[in-house]
């Protein structure tokens, strides 16, 4: 609690006291220390004010170095307070004692650059992150501690858990990282969603979140803690909501503010599923709804998503690319009007704060759905949501002797109790059209290496039965061989008959594919929603000796749910084998070689080194499973993000100059359902996806720091059979944008306050329109004030329509970077259609 001079009674003096006492004891580990961060039921207290704090995810290891500092002032010119990040427990300690901070794991540094940029940090320790991430960021090793079990009341792992929360929490220190020693660090985390997991595992599971709380306090770090889907979360804890939506969240103690550590503003990618998209309305909505019931920390989750380079997708099966639909973009781009329109909800916040920070809000009713929150504080700030939660029809309602016109499902927020200078469902910047462009319009000159397609004799073990994948590759690899032999007497019906026998394999995920002779007889893979599989085929076996491979591919590790040390992967059994003499032959628990890994992999294929160490053959034209391709090629001109268009290929890896880009799988298409999408009505990750009935992802992310100006290695590993002579180099611009503006929208540009709080009348809006930098409008391809249709690359004309709609945009923004046009009847020829509510949309060509 916050602490106050309480002066007078008795009763006073006692709160006075019990207050001090609790604040004490937030921080008994510091005691010489003037804590500068503190909390009350309203806000985060930072050197003594209360604060709304927009914050918002940007994980570190998901770009490069090179790319941190824009993203940061991106997130800033947003209008955030706060980045918040995991910290990659399996990335920083590969091994026991092993530690590593440098390149995309150099913590320090990132959180350095967000300090030089005035921005605060949250710092999630966990250290489990869950956030699709391989293993959920646990070591593999730990699996393997004795006596290990995950996430409970359990010595090892609790030993193992704080021994890295500890060294987190020393560096930061050590570096003077957190506010009271004057750095960034506002907020850490300790575990994470772990509130399900305990409900399922009963008292041991409450008993580890009361370790848990108490081992990180002791830490002494001067700021608070969370506990994130932790109703439970023991004082001074502060337990948070996760979710798309948190208004109706509630802190188990009404001394603690409402926290929202993960607003999601779009969901992840799965090889295998469609690409899911949130409307930033819905967003703004959502965000607006949080804050008009009481909550002062909103976190976006992602504001920048990024890309799970190497083999640092969980899931499993979760797809290379983690943009998340975020503001900013998986290339580091903005994504408008996502980015804009929320960089507006914040502004609109901010002039709240006052009134936010100091009162509780009078929540009245204006309708059947519609409702306003209204606060009010002492020294005379007023700040009103209007709210309408009828997700089809727009209402006006009357709100201290004015009107307002608010949209389905909408939140309208007035900073002085009077004017509307924002509206979630009302966009008022521009929507971009990003395109990716070939850059090497000549393609690759490829070279081929064959991998081997059996276990060899060096370097393999031999022993009876099957075994589990990850216990035999501690997952330094996602390929492990399965090889043994079978014997088939001449006298086998199928061999005189001329017909094949089924062979069927079980295994708990999550591809496989299976060689006999050395010769490709099927593949099989799972899914996101079921890793576990069956290959069952006819295969063509001979008489005498015969050779079974199992080539078993790991799709990244499971990131989610209880017992992690007991999951597994790879080819568990049964294997049969049926249509024999005696019927049908139990081949599982006969002797089997394996060996770890692919024989490129041992050899390095990846690296400039190991490249050079084999013989590479010309290009074959036809598709081959199991083949290494190399190309050299120069970096192209400009700073335009790059990436590889990898839709001609199958499934498979791939490495830049030694750097591992990550898994493609453009061959496994989208199933689910892709309908037209509706900002309004509650939101969920099934809801306004893409790509059904095309590659999860087609285009991969090559960052500018891994380039040379020549001379530049790309190795691919390809499982399937792709056509690399249809990869190209493409790079990511804005290809047109659009802006879709009400003739009286209401803007944060034309609206201030004048001394006295008297509000200037407002001004017509305008549509603005920016090109990326290097590019300039080209062409107008619609234009239309009145009713249009549709939206950004599908405008269409509505039943009214002003015909010199265009000539405004035509004299203004042709030749130009940026232009503004004016919303008003006489701009356009006049008024198409009185007493009418009219817009603008216009959309040009960026080139």
């Amino acid at each position: 609690m916050e602490l106050k001079l309480l002066m007078g009674s008795t009763n006073s003096r006692f709160l006075l006291l019990v207050s001090s006492i609790t604040t004490l004891l937030l921080f008994t580990s510091l005691p010489s220390v003037t804590c500068s961060v503190s909390y009350d039921k309203k806000a985060i207290i930072v050197n003594g004010q209360r604060r709304i704090l927009i914050s918002g995810s940007i994980h570190y290891p998901r770009s490069v170095p090179e790319m941190w500092p824009d993203l940061i002032q991106k997130a800033k010119d947003g209008g955030l307070d706060v980045i918040q990040t995991y910290v990659f427990w399996n990335g920083h300690e590969p091994s026991p004692g092993k530690y590593y901070f440098e390149g995309r794991y150099d913590l320090v540094r990132f959180i350095k650059l967000i300090k030089q940029a005035g921005l605060y940090v949250h710092l999630r320790i966990g250290p489990y992150a869950c956030a699709e991430w391989n293993f959920g960021g646990f070591p593999v090793w730990l699996k393997y501690v004795p006596g290990i079990s995950f996430r409970t009341d359990n010595e090892p792992f609790k030993a193992a858990m704080a021994g890295f929360t500890k060294k987190i929490v020393e560096m930061m220190k050590a570096e003077e990282l957190f506010e009271t020693q004057g750095g960034p660090i506002i907020l850490s985390q300790i575990e994470n969603e772990y509130g399900p997991v305990e409900w399922e595992i009963g008292a041991p599971g409450r008993a580890y979140t009361e370790w848990a709380a108490k081992m990180a306090v002791d830490l002494g770090t001067g700021v608070p803690w969370i506990m994130c889907k932790q109703d439970d979360a023991p004082d001074p804890i502060i337990n948070t909501c996760n979710g798309f939506y948190c208004d109706y969240f509630s802190p188990n103690k009404d001394y603690k503010p409402k926290m929202w550590t993960e607003a999601w503003t779009g969901w992840f990618t799965g090889f295998g599923g469609p690409v899911p998209h949130r409307p930033v309305e819905d967003m703004a909505f959502s965000v607006a709804k949080f804050i008009q019931k009481g909550g002062s920390f909103i976190n976006y989750y992602m504001y920048h998503g990024g890309t799970n380079f190497g083999r640092t997708a969980g899931g499993p099966f979760i797809a290379t690319s983690y943009d998340y639909d975020a503001p900013i973009d998986e290339y580091g781009l903005v994504r408008q009007p996502k980015w804009g329109h929320l960089k507006d909800l914040h502004r609109a916040i901010k002039m709240c704060e006052s009134a936010l920070v100091s009162a509780d809000p009078t929540v009245t009713s204006l309708g059947n759905y519609q409702e306003s929150h209204v606060f009010e504080s002492k020294s005379g700030a007023c700040a009103a949501f209007l709210a309408n939660y009828d997700s089809k029809y727009f209402v006006k309602v009357a709100f201290r002797g004015m009107h307002y016109n608010l949209p389905p499902w909408s939140i309208s927020i007035l900073p002085d109790c009077k004017n509307t200078v924002f509206n979630t469902a009302r966009v008022a910047v521009q929507t971009s059209q990003m395109i990716m462009t070939p850059v090497n319009s000549d393609g690759f000159s490829w070279v081929t290496y064959n991998e081997e397609t059996a276990s060899y004799n060096d370097d393999s073990m031999t022993v009876d039965g099957l075994l589990e994948q990850i216990n035999v590759t501690r997952d330094v690899t996602d390929y492990l061989w399965y090889t043994t032999d079978v014997t088939i007497d001449p006298d086998e019906g199928f061999l005189k008959k001329g017909e094949y026998p089924v062979l069927s394999v079980l295994s708990a995920g999550h591809a496989l594919h299976v060689f006999i002779n050395g010769e490709l007889s099927g593949t099989v893979y799972g899914s996101l929603d079921n890793p576990k599989l069956t290959f069952t085929g006819n295969v063509n076996l001979r008489a005498g000796n015969n050779k079974i491979s199992v080539l078993s591919i790991a799709v990244g590790l499971p990131n989610v749910g209880t017992h992690f040390e007991t999951w597994n992967a790879g080819v568990l059994g049964p294997v049969m084998l049926n249509g024999l003499n005696e019927g049908r032959r139990d081949l599982s628990w006969q002797k089997w070689s394996y060996k770890v890994g692919l024989k490129g992999e041992a050899l390095q294929l990846h690296s400039l080194s190991g490249s050079s160490s084999v013989e590479w053959a010309s290009l074959i034209a036809q598709k081959q499973p199991l083949t290494w391709y190399k190309t050299i090629f120069s970096a192209p001109a400009g700073n335009e993000p790059l990436a590889l268009d990898m839709g001609s290929m199958g499934k498979g890896q791939i490495w830049i100059n030694g750097q591992s880009i990550g898994r493609y799988w453009p061959a496994y298409k989208a199933y689910g359902t892709c309908d037209e999408c509706s900002y309004s009505g509650t939101y969920t990750e099934k809801k306004c996806q893409t790509n059904c009935g095309e590659a999860s992802q087609r285009w991969y992310h090559v960052p500018r720091s891994w380039l040379y100006p020549t001379g530049n290695l790309l190795v691919l590993f390809e499982e399937w059979g792709g056509d690399p002579t249809g990869i190209s180099l493409v790079k990511r611009t804005v290809g047109s944008v659009c802006a879709d503006v009400s003739e009286w929208q209401p803007t944060l540009k034309k609206w201030h306050i004048k001394a006295y709080g008297k509000p200037e009348m407002p001004q017509r809006p305008k549509a603005h329109l920016w090109c990326a930098n290097g590019q300039k409008i080209s062409s107008i391809k619609f234009a239309s004030f009145g009713t249009p249709e549709g939206v950004c690359g599908s405008f269409q004309e509505g039943s009214c329509h002003a015909h010199k709609s265009y000539d405004a945009f035509e004299k203004n923004c042709i030749g130009q970077q940026w232009c503004s046009v004016t919303i008003s009847p006489e701009v356009f020829g006049g008024d198409p259609c009185p007493n009418v509510m009219k817009k603008l949309a216009v959309e040009a060509i960026c080139q």
